[in-house]
Parts: structure tokens; sequence; C-alpha cells
């Protein structure tokens, strides 16, 4: 290679990093005004862009979507050609375009004007068209891209990323926005599941979570795991609280200790104050409990100790949490 590709990739990184840092000086009134006018606005956040900003533009829309600020993300050309009819007095308009001078945008501003809806500008050329049109401007230009051929975005692609996170971090936590409200808006695949799902979920009950009295013998609770298909029993006191847990494990420890072990009483060879789980518990925290303590099943208890279920780690795997 003619290059040293680690070397010119690290140039790269250096660039797009001091094309954030440069950022941070600029932060100030506009920064500010822009957060009020988001926090206060009835309608919704439109961002528009188009091209590699585009991209960006439609990433900073879904990331407000999903934190709790209602947006859609506008093509700058499609608005034109009868898009422009998603946007409303009540909305705000965000528009993003590093030269901010397109021709989309000269066709575009005038007619968001028109509409009435506050327009916000973040763009490359404090002098651009989109400027003058804007109610509030950020500067997210950068000295240079990391392109050699000064084209490509990159730097300047990355500087408008970082902003607008920034943007959407701010107003999540302005807005008070919680982890059960991400999990409202992320009911769907592994991390929903992780916010969302609970023990009761998924845990076995009735016939397939065996309960047995501890007065019972060894042999009527392995008729009872067999039964229910299961891989331990929940062992009760009188009162129908926890007092054991009886295992394959516990099984295979006491046979030799005990050869006539299926006649004995369960309470004698079982687990005492066995590791429990409480109903309502998030599955993704009882699946931190089987690893720490390296086991498989766990009874499931309500809040007087009663067992009400049984999880196994199979459950856990058919859930798509392991």
């Amino acid at each position: 290679m003619k290059r040293d590709v680690i070397k010119r990739a690290k140039e790269v990184l250096d660039i797009e990093i001091e094309a954030i840092r440069s950022l941070k000086p600029r932060l100030g009134i506009n920064f500010r005004k822009l957060i009020e006018l988001l926090l206060k606005t009835k309608g919704r956040v439109v961002v528009s862009g188009m091209g590699k900003t585009g991209i960006i533009a439609e990433k900073f829309s879904a990331t407000l979507a999903s934190t709790g600020t209602p947006s859609l993300f506008l093509h700058t050309a499609e608005a034109v050609h009868g898009d422009l009819g998603r946007v409303t007095a009540a909305d705000v308009v965000v528009v993003i375009s590093n030269s901010g001078s397109s021709d989309e945008l000269k066709q575009l501003l005038p007619l968001l004007k028109k509409i009435g809806s506050p327009i916000v500008g973040l763009t490359g050329n404090k002098r651009s068209i989109l400027a003058q049109h804007s109610d509030i401007v950020l500067d997210i230009s950068v000295k240079k891209e990391a392109c050699p051929l000064g084209l490509a975005p990159t730097a300047s692609t990355t500087a408008t990323l970082a902003i607008t996170d920034a943007l959407a971090v701010c107003l999540l936590e302005l807005k008070g926005f919680e982890q059960k409200d991400f999990a409202f808006y992320h009911p769907g695949g592994l991390l929903g599941k992780k916010l969302l799902l609970k023990v009761d979920d998924i845990m076995r009950k009735g016939q397939a979570n065996p309960v047995v009295r501890e007065s019972r013998k060894v042999s009527e609770v392995l008729f009872a795991i067999t039964k229910a298909r299961a891989g331990s029993a929940s062992i009760v006191n009188a009162a129908g609280k926890l007092v054991g847990i009886f295992t394959d494990g516990d099984l295979r420890r006491n046979i030799k200790l005990y050869p006539d072990i299926i006649t004995k009483r369960v309470t004698e060879v079982m687990t005492k104050k066995p590791i429990s789980v409480i109903a309502g518990m998030r599955a993704v925290e009882a699946m931190r409990i089987l690893k720490e303590k390296k086991i498989d099943e766990v009874p499931v208890v309500d809040s007087r100790k009663r067992p009400v279920g049984l999880l196994d780690v199979q459950d856990l795997l058919k859930a798509g949490l392991v």
C-alpha cells in the first residue's frame, strides 16, 4: 500500500473528533432558545434534510420520536412535490443543510414561511438562504472534511449527528422522560423485552409449577416434578410459604448418603431457604440472578412468600433474553 492505512484512519478520526469539539464553544443562547421552542411546541418537530445530511436528519427525527417528542422526517426535495402537506403552523421545522443554499431550499423555505411554522436552521453557512429564513440558527460548520477532496460529507455529518444527539438528550431530560416511558415506545425486540417483560409473563404456573408440602416423602416430590415436567419442586410449610426447594442436584447429592432416599421426608434432603424472585420482577433481573447464582430454576413468590410460579432458564431462552 502507498499509504499507511492505520495512520490515515487515525487522521480521519482526529479530524472528526476536532469537528465535534469545535461545536462546544458555539453552544449558547441559540441552543437554549431552540430547546425552549421544542419544549413548548404543540405540534410535531418536522426534521428536513437530503443526501447524507438527510440521513442524519432522519436519525434525529427517529431519536426524538422514541424519546417522547413527536416527530417526522420530511425529505427536502419531496417536500415541494406534495409532502409539504404534512407540515402545519403548530409544528416546528428543523432544516439541516451544510451549505444552506440548495435549489430545493430556495423553493421550500418561502412556502414554510407561508404555513407559519417556526423554522430552525442547522447549517454550516451563517450567510446562507437557510440562515436568512430561520427563526433560530445553529452554526454546525467544520474546518474541513475528512475526505481528502473536501467533497464527501464526513466531519460535517459527524458534527451534525453529535449536535442533534445533544438536543435530543437535553429534551428528554427536561421532559422527565424515564425508563418506563422509553419501554412504552420500544415494546418490540430485545430492548422491549428487557424493559417490559416480567417474570409473571413467562413463569410456569398451575400444574407446571410443582408445589409440595414439607411433610411429603421424596417419592411424592419426584412424582410431582415428573408430572410437571420440571426440574425442581417448591417445598412449602402448612401456611403455604416457601421453605425449601428440591432439585435433581439434591437427589444426586444425597442418594449415596441415603440409599432409601425416596422414603425420606423431603424436608430432610431439600435445600432450605432457597433463592427466590418476587412476582412482578423484570425478567431480565431474574436472569441476572440465575447467572450470578449459577442455578437453572428459581421459585417465584408473592409478597407473602407463597410460590406462585417457577422460572426456568429455558423459559428465558424461549423469551429471547439469553
